[in-house]
């Protein structure tokens, strides 16, 4: 690879699909097509995805004919799923070849491509062997393929999720997974660093989309095109604020009353805030690996729930001691009361934000959107407008 080109191929991977997408647009289709050659496969494949129709079928044209069909083939299958990560295979052979027949025909593909195993397919391209080289290169060059291959044959499906092609293989350490469809057809190859890679990159881009940073964002995209990402989710965290804020204008005459209350309204947001985005956390984590099957939704919520009040009764004590021990220093009447309206609001304000924390994600997955995608930005506003809600409505109730 020459210098000029492995630059490309570097700055190409730093780049989100979008902008990549524009930088290949400004250069000949031969240029694209040999650096997408040279980045992982799911980053060639969203970047495909976004080239107008007339480039991708220039760098198409322009790529290997049996790379350009893989290509192809891949986008049939969902993003984010084994199938964009395919790649062609080249080692295959049929089960009566013999291993010197088969190391000569390795001779020769090894020239254009890294070949870590060889898979044996019947005639209707059917998996059913795969060949270690260390048995190809001591075995009897007379004997037939079907005599030494490996028969217990782990393979994975286009349609997979990368997390749970990622746990499937997790303690197989194997270099290259063969993919097969419900026919066990042999249809690509997945390498096990680009699984792992991919899956990678999809967690490091979750944090930033729980406060609306897109995925496709980096360090590299230009400043107006992160303000166009950014921007509206900033607004829509403004309508929210404005919700909260509203909520606490209404009970103004009861702060003018008891202005001490005041002093505990940041508290109570914070709090509630933190103990929400811990369960958040949880919620998203076991989302993202797949720890959370079908089913077991109602189990996450009930611990969130329960770790909330069992919080929240430690907390609110704590709190309830510090607003009674400020109400009496300020000689503030019914310093008591207070101390337990802000341990009382604590406990309600903690079970609350660790059910919306759990709830939040689970209703976003539901209804087929990211369940990351600026979910601090919804429970935030959730568990302010709740614990400051009702603080301030029991202290109305009990205090004036």
């Amino acid at each position: 690879m020459s210098d000029v080109a492995a630059a490309l191929t570097e700055d190409l991977a730093r780049r989100a699909p979008h902008e990549a997408a524009a930088l290949l647009a400004e250069r000949s289709d031969e240029e694209a097509a040999a650096a997408l050659l040279s980045v992982n496969p799911m980053m060639a494949q969203q970047v495909l995805h976004e080239l107008s129709d007339e480039k991708r079928c220039g760098v198409l044209a322009a790529a290997p004919i049996e790379k350009a069909h893989q290509w192809m083939h891949n986008q049939q299958y969902p993003e984010d799923s084994v199938g964009w990560l395919m790649e062609p295979p080249v080692a295959v052979f049929r089960p009566q070849m013999t291993l010197g027949e088969t190391i000569e025909a390795l001779r020769h593909l090894t020239k254009k491509a890294f070949i870590t195993y060889g898979y044996v397919t019947d005639e209707s391209n059917k998996l059913i062997g795969v060949l270690v080289m260390r048995d190809l290169m001591l075995g009897d060059p007379k004997k037939l393929l079907r005599d030494v291959m490996w028969t217990n044959v782990f393979s994975l499906r286009p349609d997979m999720a990368l997390t749970a092609a990622m746990k499937a293989s997790l303690n197989r350490h194997f270099p290259v997974y063969p993919v097969c469809d419900a026919e066990m057809r042999l249809v690509g190859l997945v390498r096990g660093q680009n699984l792992f890679e991919a899956r990678a990159i999809e967690i490091s881009a979750q944090v930033g989309t729980m406060v609306g940073v897109e995925k496709e964002e980096r360090i590299t995209t230009p400043v107006l095109r992160s303000l166009k990402l950014r921007h509206p989710w900033l607004q829509v965290n403004l309508v929210t604020a404005f919700a909260a804020a509203a909520m606490v204008g209404s009970f103004q005459h009861t702060l003018d009353r008891v202005m001490i209350l005041a002093v505990f309204l940041p508290v109570m947001a914070g709090q509630s805030g933190n103990a929400g985005c811990q369960a958040l956390a949880v919620a998203l984590r076991g989302l993202t690996l797949g720890d959370i099957k079908t089913g077991q939704e109602r189990r996450l919520v009930m611990k969130e729930g329960l770790l909330g009040l069992l919080n929240g009764v430690l907390v609110g004590f704590t709190a309830g001691f510090g607003m009674w021990a400020f109400a009496a220093l300020k000689h503030y009447p019914h310093s008591y009361l207070l101390g337990f309206v802000v341990g009382i609001a604590m406990i309600a304000s903690c079970i609350f934000s660790g059910l919306a924390g759990a709830t939040i994600p689970l209703v976003l997955r539901r209804f087929g959107a990211d369940p990351a995608t600026a979910s601090s930005i919804f429970l935030t506003t959730a568990t302010d407008i709740v614990s400051m809600g009702f603080f301030l409505g029991l202290a109305r109730w009990l205090v004036l």
